[in-house]
């Protein structure tokens, strides 16, 4: 592996989070918080350590899949720890292990929180929870790639680690400008959700940290009652339509903007996506009728909760563990299908469960005709056989990884329905689940050693398992090389 390479890349990243720590720190100036040196410290530390790493300028520029495994995993994890450092020194999240289940959550847009007293943080420590939602949603090193010059080749290995879903592709033929295209979207669709919500009489601060939950799908707020603090039903519309619109696939929207309409009414993904919301939030508002009072006020509560839970955000405008089974058992299905492939959504995604259904069609199909040969197709357009493989390489992998972690954090005691909700809501980077991490509930119970499970989870989620794994794990191709050839001289 080159190291070089995979180091002075990830002290560019930790050199970008220092430059980005200076947001709060403008915060708390501004509102006067006292948080200033806390934010200046963990600056200082990111600028430090990350000049010292652009020190090790490669003099070999090449990069594999294996080197855009580790920076991925190294630079999450470096800019997880440096983040958490305002909350530890500041007192307010005391325990390093909760300040970094915290940071890591709002990084990986999960949303879960250890916070009993959401209001009792500071604005600026407010506001660098929730942005770090509005920067792991798109992707940090998506961010990098847009503002620091890299081939094409180097980005392409560090998108396709980054960006989840099965697929990656280009918008354009270089990958720096498809990075460009993407956050420059990005942006329009928060300014333009910032501008309705302070329409709708939410603060500008307000306004500012619930963009950055929803368009990152993260979920955090500045209230602990979350969304059902505004008692607004235009709020709830306009974060319940948002939230869904960033749960779809950003190229889509590129092709919006290009008139290739076509290519997005083709998209099968997309036809999924909306059908199973849509559906979904029916079903519930109809069970639910009875404790509302009203099939328009249920539909208000349902289409807000599905959004949420399928786009993993995890807003919430009311308490759904007192729901009926059937309407909880719809959500915790959600919580598994997750969003779109290229949104900033979490979960399976559907484009991967389409063609993991797909695929188990053709080989039923197969076994009924031996001599019938068939593809995977998606939007008209034949699969490779290698992605197909690898959709089935990560439900083994993610189902694996899954039980483990259930088994984990069995060993705090909790009710079946609350383990088994944690995990799924770290590792499908949703936030609530039910019982005591319910929507008006917290993970702050839950033992060092299960935070710490439940902080792979969200890492491993976010980062769709292979980075994480294959990059902190595989042996590099020297230190193989270096193997076989001492096993041969023994020989």
């Amino acid at each position: 592996m080159n190291r070089k390479t995979v180091f002075f890349i990830t002290g560019k990243i930790i050199l970008a989070e220092a430059a980005m720590l200076m947001l709060p720190l403008l915060v708390s100036l501004v509102y006067h918080d006292g948080m200033t040196s806390e934010f200046l410290i963990a600056a200082a530390l990111a600028a430090v350590i990350g000049f010292l790493l652009t020190r090790l300028r490669p003099e070999d520029q090449t990069m594999y899949a294996h080197e855009g495994f580790a920076i991925v995993a190294l630079a999450w994890i470096a800019l997880s720890a440096i983040g958490a450092l305002p909350f530890c020194i500041s007192g307010y999240i005391p325990s390093y292990i909760d300040s970094l289940f915290e940071v890591v959550s709002g990084f990986t847009t999960t949303g879960s929180s250890i916070l009993t007293q959401v209001e009792a943080l500071p604005r600026s420590l407010l506001f660098w929870r929730s942005f770090t939602h509005w920067v792991g949603g798109m992707g940090v090193l998506v961010f990098v790639m847009a503002v620091i010059p890299l081939s094409d080749r180097r980005s392409m290995h560090i998108m396709r680690a980054e960006v989840p879903g099965p697929i990656v592709g280009k918008l354009t033929p270089k990958l720096q400008d498809s990075a460009k295209i993407l956050y420059t979207l990005y942006l329009i669709l928060s300014a333009i959700q910032f501008v309705l919500l302070i329409c709708g009489g939410m603060g500008p601060f307000d306004s500012a940290i619930h963009v950055f939950g929803t368009a990152g799908t993260g979920g955090f707020s500045s209230h602990g009652e979350s969304i059902a603090f505004y008692h607004s039903a235009y709020i709830e519309w306009v974060i319940t339509i948002f939230m869904a619109l960033f749960g779809v696939n950003f190229n889509l929207y590129y092709y919006l903007l290009l008139k290739n309409y076509s290519a997005v009414f083709k998209n099968e993904e997309l036809r999924w996506y909306l059908g199973i919301m849509v559906t979904s939030a029916v079903a519930i508002a109809i069970n639910i009728m009875p404790q509302t009072g009203g099939f328009f006020t249920s539909l208000r509560y349902s289409a807000f909760q599905v959004s949420t839970v399928m786009t993993t955000t995890g807003y919430a405008t009311t308490d759904f563990n007192l729901w009926p089974a059937f309407s909880k058992t719809i959500l915790v299905t959600l919580m598994f299908i997750g969003a779109s492939a290229g949104s900033t959504g979490g979960g399976l995604k559907v484009s991967r469960l389409l063609i993991l259904a797909k695929s188990s069609k053709n080989e039923i199909r197969r076994m009924l005709h031996p001599r019938m040969v068939t593809a995977v197709t998606m939007d008209e357009k034949p699969i490779p056989e290698s992605t197909v493989t690898g959709a089935f390489m990560y439900l083994a992998l993610y189902v694996f990884l899954a039980v483990l972690s259930l088994l984990i954090l069995s060993l705090d005691n909790f009710d079946l329905e609350t383990t088994f909700t944690a995990m799924a809501a770290c590792f499908n980077n949703i936030g609530p689940g039910l019982g005591v991490v319910g929507p008006t509930g917290n993970y702050s119970a839950f033992s060092d050693l299960s935070k710490i499970v439940l902080i792979f989870d969200m890492l491993l989620g976010r980062l769709e398992i292979f980075p994480l794994i294959f990059g902190l794990m595989l042996p590099s191709r020297r230190s193989i090389t270096r193997a076989l050839t001492r096993s041969g001289a023994r020989k």
